[in-house]
């Protein structure tokens, strides 16, 4: 994906060498780069992970400056960052003012091991997650670097854009409403009931990254010879199945909750083929057929 003299965003709070520390500890943090891409690949509500990986309440919460020389690969992961935001924010913005609306943009936070956000604190464990109580996305960079050396998109830049758009995708659903209304239904039911729900959020956002990446293309021709097959197979290897049975030799449907391996890549290409806005998983009422 080219991304040569494109802009960056300047929707980005950079809280990189910023430390978030407490009297009682977080634990966890040794190896915590192989658990964030597995934590972040394996499912999982975000809410929940949050609540997993930090104490209950927070007490004497202090931030210190790490005064850190940051790599020139971390930098350029930055900037490539910047400019996938400022490439959302171009491609939603024409998109909503289509439909007759208005795009919000959201913010990109980067930082590293742990952060405080408004639905709570969370370690880089949890991986990039969007934030809907503060419309905020946080990425720690340290995450793309772990996939390239465990997924092989090392110089794809499409595969980092996927990740991204993912998240995106998860703000247009909070824009059009869907997330919350996902939500509040998700809270009164059973679990098997409510993973099913988080399946379809996910791969609605899969699709939107794909309906991004159809007019992103569409806009600065910038996507290259085998960018989408990289963004598959990436989504492939973060499909629930496929994560259990490598993790565990088998895989348990019924606790799925961002999707299969095939439903993801289906969801994501079917967004990048039609950039259909009108098409949504939550117009299949039959959930075998996602």
């Amino acid at each position: 994906m080219k991304l040569t003299g494109r802009r960056e965003s300047s929707n980005v709070e950079d809280r990189r060498g910023m430390s978030t520390g407490a009297k009682v500890g977080l634990g966890g943090i040794g190896g915590i780069l192989v658990a964030a891409l597995f934590a972040w690949m394996s499912g999982g509500d975000p809410m929940q992970a949050v609540v997993q990986g930090v104490q209950e309440q927070m007490a004497q919460r202090t931030e210190t400056v790490d005064e850190q020389n940051f790599t020139e690969e971390e930098q350029e992961l930055a900037s490539d960052c910047k400019k996938i935001l400022a490439s959302t924010e171009d491609v939603w913005s024409a998109v909503f003012q289509q439909m007759g609306r208005t795009y919000t943009s959201p913010t990109l936070v980067l930082f590293t091991n742990q952060v405080q956000s408004a639905c709570g604190s969370a370690s880089a464990a949890v991986g990039p997650f969007y934030c809907s109580g503060d419309q905020k996305l946080y990425v720690d960079l340290s995450f793309f670097t772990q996939m390239k050396r465990q997924l092989g998109v090392e110089g794809n830049t499409f595969a980092y854009a996927y990740v991204i758009a993912h998240e995106i995708g998860h703000h247009v659903e909070y824009l059009t409403g869907t997330l919350n209304k996902a939500h509040q239904t998700m809270s009164q039911t059973d679990k098997v009931s409510a993973n099913q729900i988080s399946v379809r959020l996910e791969l609605l956002a899969d699709y939107y990254a794909g309906v991004w990446a159809h007019y992103e293309d569409a806009m600065n021709h910038s996507m290259e010879y085998g960018d989408l097959e990289k963004g598959l197979e990436l989504a492939k290897a973060i499909g629930d199945d496929w994560l259990q049975k490598k993790a565990q030799g088998r895989a348990t449907p019924e606790s799925f909750t961002h999707g299969t391996s095939d439903q993801r890549k289906r969801w994501l290409r079917r967004g990048f083929e039609t950039g259909d806005m009108s098409t949504s998983t939550f117009d299949v009422r039959n959930y075998n057929d996602l």
